[in-house]
């Protein structure tokens, strides 16, 4: 009798469990329709965009057969973002250095402008996490919102070829290489312009610490402190130290008017 007395509690929580789940499942495909519109492509086979919006946090909790993750598109993704971009700025300077180049991409393919991107579209907003993510702000979170968008183009490349591709790169990125000069490097190379900057008001060279590591071994995310006279003056991060230190810089710089007295008298 016990038993029996248990199973209508049980039908009802399970039942409810399945509405959730449904209920998930409808917000999510309406974001499939929301995101095409927001991007500006249609896809013509949906799963590539599933895959590129599911994490793997949410993968590996759900029953077989288990949903494919996004973490092999981000690896994809990378590679064809890097090819697109690489070809574009020598369409666009020809004659100019493979170091100035290979800078100017660096900077375009940044953990920090990958982000600023993913931002724009609200990505983290189409994610599906599992409750853990979700908790700690998942969303949010650099890398993942940074793996999510190589993820999508990767999508947009198997899904449309490499035409879809380069198009899409080209919408995403295009005021990203208007404000760019291979002339003046200052624009990308935020180290050396904050040394200059800070030379030019008597100030000693920052100092660049990790503070955190985020993401798996083959996607790690580093964080970074800047220190000026022991002063703590932004922080950065990117997907390589050196990139780090470059986003840290740009913070710096940007702040650097107002923090100039204030780095004098901790002298």
């Amino acid at each position: 009798m016990a038993n029996d007395s248990k199973q209508p509690e049980q039908n009802v929580v399970s039942t409810t469990q399945e509405e959730s789940r449904s209920e998930a499942n409808r917000s999510f495909e309406l974001g499939l329709v929301r995101l095409q519109q927001i991007i500006d492509y249609e896809f013509r086979d949906l799963n590539f965009l599933r895959r590129a919006l599911t994490h793997r946090s949410f993968a590996n909790e759900q029953p077989e057969p288990r949903p494919v993750h996004n973490e092999a598109l981000e690896f994809l993704g990378d590679a064809v973002l890097e090819f697109l971009v690489s070809a574009w700025l020598l369409e666009l300077y020809p004659t100019q250095k493979e170091g100035t180049l290979s800078k100017l991409r660096a900077f375009v393919v940044s953990a920090a402008n990958l982000q600023t991107h993913a931002v724009r579209l609200k990505l983290g907003d189409f994610l599906l996490l599992n409750r853990g993510e979700e908790k700690t702000g998942g969303r949010h979170k650099s890398h993942l919102l940074v793996d999510a968008y190589e993820a999508l183009i990767a999508a947009v490349y198997l899904d449309g070829g490499i035409e879809s591709a380069r198009e899409f790169v080209k919408r995403e990125f295009q005021t990203t290489f208007a404000e760019m000069n291979p002339h003046d490097l200052t624009a990308t190379d935020y180290k050396t312009a904050l040394q200059e900057s800070l030379q030019s008001h008597g100030l000693p060279t920052p100092k660049y610490a990790i503070i955190e590591k985020q993401g798996p071994d083959h996607r790690r995310i580093f964080q970074v402190e800047l220190r000026v006279n022991g002063k703590r003056l932004s922080t950065g991060q990117g997907t390589t130290i050196k990139s780090a230190h470059q986003d840290a810089a740009r913070a710096a710089l940007a702040c650097l008017p107002e923090e100039v007295e204030t780095l004098k008298a901790a002298d």
